[in-house]
């Protein structure tokens, strides 16, 4: 997830830089959701990863 993150960022970037704001607009904030997604599902997994099992 948060590889898809880096590209959304990057096509944001790019956009940004050819003039396409709406586009950059876009890219950015979907590259910011995936980031907030993959960082507390990166945090639940090694929280519930530490647990010993019953």
């Amino acid at each position: 997830m948060l590889y898809w993150a880096l590209i959304f960022l990057v096509v944001a970037i790019v956009a940004g830089i050819l003039g396409f704001s709406g586009v950059a607009g876009t890219a950015a904030n979907i590259a910011w959701i995936l980031f907030v997604v993959g960082l507390i599902l990166a945090i639940v997994f090694f929280i519930r990863g530490r647990r010993p099992t019953v």
